[in-house]
Formats: structure tokens, C-alpha cells, sequence
């Protein structure tokens, strides 16, 4: 793979790339907020920051990168990536330690405050983040949510009860709501802890609702001062990025696989999480001989991976269920919550690279790109044969004026827009898809086989079940039913209607086919918009100037050109309009809007 196709796969995400010498050994690692604008830098200055970049960008063979959710992601992904390949570009970084975190403690009535280097007293962490700045804009939204305690005292229900503390100046501001005198239970202070958990962890949801709920109230029963507040509170939650600043730390250690494929291969993306970071990824490529299922393939990554990194995790996030000969690690499937979206940030890699993989492969082969992709829309739309010419339709029309229909025809999966074609509705009245996509269907297949042209391997309707009918009787009235593939599709796009099957088709939502058929329906739609704009402005153009008697399209075109609209023209002189298309013309027009001339029948 080149290095100009390295550049040419690097998305607008956030994440790390890694920059290869001729020896196959990493000499730098960079983190970016957008990996494409980055990356494009080194290799289009003019003039470079330093001698040492320059020689840098001359040993660079190859390029790896691993796209994450974040620009605190990147950054903590660098930190590890620099420390364990040391490359020699790269300076020395801090140590993990010194990033900042959140500290919840385990005792009654926790404390939740920021600190450095954690220690495993029983406490919860949340971070860590990029920065002292960030974290601090974490506590602060805590603080103002939720009044809690920030002193040392021992606030056991003996010592509370037994009267041995005072209510300090936190309690007189407003900041804490004095548990150590009894006003407030353990109960209530306990529920603001699991709230500040939930924003900790960038849920929220709860929180938000639960504030819009008492805010109302206070609404209701006129406490309208408090309800301001509430409504303060509100307005800081709904500009906090928790999501964007903050990464849990309760993934001790913990790998994630996910797998993409197409016909002919395989791509699964590994990553190594601990203590809340990606300290480690991986993808790799398998090229399929037997249409291998997708579980076999990942049960030969986790164990191939494992082995690479003499790891020793255990718990493994997956997105199927595999048979493994690890009868001490723990295999887990999510549905939703954290662990989901770490699965889906290994998937979202693994569709870089595959996308990286095939751009590569295109380059070298560009027709082995179109077999490849004939055979997996021929799998994936269950075809008997490769869908090598498709025609696709779509109906265009306003409330049943200047009724059009359009098809587009799609070969080895790109455009061929010479053979593009247009239909005029003649024999519907009114806004009826259905009889309308029978019409042009009849019409353009009737005719190819007049012509004896060569037939579609597959027809598109861009509708859902009534035009896939209508199109299957005039099908069958032509006697090429079942010798041409028809289906439609629903306003989901995912979801495929095929003849006599009463259940949609359902297609993975990242394959190429819904690329192709996506990029088909909006052609269609494209075309015939386009084709009825040009019918409406005709049917337009004919009615409010062609009708004057005298007037033909070629000096209406020359007035609209002139005065852009009609009403302009209505308030123009004879002296206005006689530059324009002569005298003669010019009082006629003139005439006919202020004279009241009748309109021809």
C-alpha cells in the first residue's frame, strides 16, 4: 500500500496515527482532532517548523491510525502508545498519574472532590481528563447541582445523633446542606451521590428530567424564585459535554473485538482497555475461503491476538457469542450502557480499515473492486444473478400537476447517466403513484423489447409495496416475470420489499449494497426533481405569457430573461418592453395586462 493511499484513508475523526520507516518500525505517534487535516499537513507544507520534521516526513513509509470518540481519547492513547514503542520523533510525556481525576470516597456521606494519583481505598475515580481546567469544570457543575459536604468529620448516625457537630459557614452559603447537624438524611444525600455518579459517567438523562420535574413543580405552586434556580440549573446541565471530557475508569482491564465483512474478506479491529484507556490497538485482515461464518473468524482473532500480546484479561467484549477454551475469562455481549459503546468504537475502526483496505485494493484492481462488489450486492439482495445493469424508478409530481417519472440506470454499481430517461405521465390524472409507475414501466420495457435490448438484471422501485405490485402485473403481462429481479424500497431505506414476501429484507446498515442503492435513490430522486422543475416552469411560462396572442416561447424567454417575473413585465411601459422583443410585441403585451383582452381558449 502507498503512502499517498495511507493519506487518502484517514477520516475527518479524532484519534492517533503512527508514522512507519522503511524497517517496518514506528518513528513517531501523533494524536489530532480531525486525523485527515493533520496527517495532509506534514505532506503539504511548504516549509517546515524544523530540520529534524523534515527528515521526519523523508523516512515516513507507511502510515497506521485508530479512530476514538474524543480529542482527551487521542491524547491518553498517545500518552501510552509513545510509552510503550518509544519512537524516536516523539518526546517523553508525563506519566499517567499526573492526569487529573474525580474522587468519590467510600464512607458515610462521601466527599466527591478532584486529586492525582489515586489509592485503592475503597473509593470511586472518574476520569481521568485531559486537563486540571476540564476537571475543574466537572466539580463545579457538581457543586452548583448538588450541595455536599467538603469537610473531614466523621458523620456516623452515632456521632449525628448524639449532637457532637455544628453547622459550618459551608452550610450559612449555601453550599452544603448540613447532614452533620441532621437536616439532611443520608437517604436524600445519597440519591445527589448517584446523580453526580450518572453525570460522572455522561448519562444525563436522569438528571435532566429530574430537574424539569421539579422545576415544574416549583412552577406550579408558585415558588417561582426556585424555580428560576432550578431553571439555572437546568440551563448549566443542558452546556455540560460530559460525554466529550470524561472517560470511566471501572474497565480494570478489559478487551473489545469487533468484525465487519464483506464476500471475499474478513476485518476485525482489537482493542486493550485499562483503567478506562485504550492502551493498545489492533487490526487485522482475513481473507475468506469458505464463506466462513463470522464467529469462527473472530474465535481465531481473540485467541491469535491474545497470544501476540500475552494477555491475560478477564473479561472480553464481543459483538456475537463464540466458543472460546478460556474457561477463565468472562465473554460479554452488550446491548447498551459503556461496554456497548466500546464495542461500537472497535467497530467503528474496523470500518476504517476496511475502507482503507478496499480504497487500496480499487487502486491496484480496479475491476477486481466491481467484481467483488457485483458478488456481495448479488449475496446480500439474495439475486440468482450479478445485478450488473440496474434500473431504478421514482415518481415526481405536486399535487398531481406536470406528473413525472424517472429512471436511472446504474452499471457495475456507478452511474451511466447517457442512459438516463424521462417520462411524462399521459395516461394518469391526478396524484396516482401507482398507476403512474405502471405506465413508464410498461412503457420502457415494452419498448426494449420491441428494440430487442438487452434487459436489466434487476429493477428498483423507489416505493413501497402498491408500486412494487404494480410493476410486477405489468411484468408478468410482458412475460418477463422472474426473468428480471424486481424489489422495492421503503422509506427506510435498510428495509427491502421483495414479490409474494409479505416480511421486509433487512441489510446490515454498513455494507456496500446500501451504499449503491442509497446512491441509486438519489439519483432517481435527483433527476426527476430536476425534469418536473423544467415541466412546472414550462406549464408556468406557457400560461402567463404564451397565451397573448402573438407571443411564442422564444420572446416569453426573452422578457423573463430581461425582467426575471412576470409581475415585473405587468408594470412595464411600451417604451420598456420594445428593446426587448420590438414594437409590435411590446404592444400587444402591453395590451394585453391592461386592457383586459380575453385569453385564448
Amino acid at each position: 500500500m502507498s503512502l499517498q493511499t495511507d493519506i487518502a484513508a484517514l477520516p475527518n475523526t479524532p484519534g492517533v496515527y503512527k508514522y512507519f520507516d522503511l524497517n517496518d518500525v514506528i518513528i513517531y505517534i501523533g494524536k489530532a482532532k480531525n486525523l485527515k487535516k493533520r496527517v495532509n499537513s506534514y505532506f503539504t507544507k511548504k516549509q517546515y517548523d524544523s530540520a529534524k520534521t523534515k527528515v521526519l516526513v523523508s523516512k515516513i513509509k507507511r502510515i497506521e491510525f485508530t479512530v476514538v470518540d474524543s480529542e482527551m481519547e487521542a491524547l491518553l492513547l498517545e500518552n501510552t502508545l509513545i510509552k510503550e514503542h518509544q519512537p524516536k520523533y516523539n518526546i517523553n510525556l508525563k506519566d499517567d498519574k499526573s492526569f487529573p481525576l474525580i474522587r468519590i470516597t467510600n464512607e458515610p456521606f462521601p466527599k466527591v472532590f478532584p486529586m492525582r494519583n489515586p489509592k485503592q481505598d475503597g473509593s470511586q475515580f472518574f476520569g481521568p481528563y485531559t486537563s486540571a481546567r476540564a476537571m475543574h469544570t466537572v466539580v463545579d457543575l457538581i457543586k452548583s447541582l448538588y450541595p455536599l459536604r467538603n469537610c473531614n468529620l466523621n458523620l456516623t448516625q452515632e456521632n449525628i445523633k448524639a449532637g457532637k457537630f455544628k453547622a459550618c459557614l459551608e452550610y450559612q452559603i449555601g453550599n452544603c446542606n448540613a447532614p452533620c447537624i441532621g437536616l439532611e438524611s443520608e437517604e436524600e444525600y445519597m440519591h445527589s451521590i448517584m446523580r453526580v455518579k450518572e453525570i460522572l459517567r455522561g448519562d444525563l438523562r436522569e438528571v435532566r428530567e429530574e430537574l424539569v420535574s421539579r422545576m415544574m413543580k416549583e412552577s406550579d405552586e408558585l415558588n417561582f424564585e426556585e424555580a428560576a434556580r432550578l431553571k439555572e440549573k437546568l440551563d448549566m446541565l443542558d452546556h455540560f459535554k460530559s460525554k466529550s471530557t470524561v472517560v470511566s475508569t471501572r474497565f480494570k482491564d478489559v478487551e473489545v473485538f469487533a468484525i465487519t465483512q464483506d464476500v471475499d474478506r474478513a476485518y476485525v479491529s482489537y482493542l486493550k482497555i485499562n483503567h478506562g484507556m485504550v492502551i493498545r490497538t489492533k487490526s487485522v485482515e482475513y481473507k475468506k475461503k469458505l464463506n466462513e461464518d463470522p464467529a469462527d473468524i473472530l474465535q481465531d482473532a481473540v485467541i491469535t491476538l491474545r497470544k501476540l500480546y500475552a494477555s491475560e484479561s478477564r473479561e472480553i467484549i464481543l459483538p456475537v457469542k463464540i466458543d472460546l477454551p478460556l474457561s477463565d475469562v468472562q465473554v460479554t455481549i452488550p446491548k447498551s450502557g459503556d461496554k456497548k459503546k466500546l464495542l461500537d468504537l472497535a467497530l467503528k475502526n474496523a470500518l476504517f480499515y476496511k475502507k482503507q483496505k478496499l480504497d487500496s485494493y480499487a487502486k491496484v484492481d480496479p475491476a477486481g473492486r466491481t467484481d467483488r462488489l457485483m458478488r456481495q450486492m448479488m449475496e446480500d439482495l439474495r439475486l440468482t444473478v450479478e445485478p450488473r445493469h440496474i434500473e431504478c424508478f421514482d415518481n415526481s409530481n405536486i399535487q398531481g400537476t406536470s406528473a413525472v417519472s424517472a429512471c436511472v440506470v446504474f452499471k457495475d454499481g456507478k452511474p451511466s447517466k447517457a442512459d438516463y430517461r424521462h417520462f411524462i405521465i399521459r395516461t394518469v390524472e391526478g396524484p396516482d403513484d401507482f398507476a403512474s409507475m405502471r405506465e413508464v414501466t410498461q412503457r420502457r420495457y415494452s419498448r426494449l423489447l420491441r428494440e430487442n435490448q438487452p434487459l436489466p438484471d434487476l429493477i428498483v422501485i423507489d416505493g413501497g409495496k402498491g408500486q412494487l405490485s404494480s410493476v410486477v402485473s405489468v411484468l408478468k403481462e410482458l412475460g418477463i416475470y422472474g426473468k428480471v429481479a424486481v424489489l422495492g424500497i421503503a422509506k427506510r431505506l435498510e428495509e427491502l420489499f421483495y414479490p409474494d414476501d409479505p416480511l421486509p429484507l433487512f441489510i446490515d446498515k454498513t455494507s456496500e449494497t446500501l451504499k449503491v442503492l442509497q446512491h441509486m435513490r438519489d439519483e432517481a430522486h435527483r433527476f426527476g426533481i430536476t425534469h418536473h422543475r423544467k415541466r412546472r416552469s414550462k406549464s408556468t411560462l406557457k400560461t402567463e405569457l404564451s397565451d397573448i396572442p402573438g407571443i411564442g416561447e422564444k420572446s416569453a424567454n426573452q422578457l423573463l430573461k430581461k425582467f426575471r417575473s412576470v409581475k415585473v413585465i405587468q408594470e412595464k411601459t411600451v417604451a420598456d418592453l420594445i428593446p426587448v422583443i420590438g414594437a409590435d410585441k411590446a404592444e400587444k403585451v402591453y395590451q394585453y395586462f391592461h386592457h383586459d383582452i380575453p385569453k385564448e381558449d
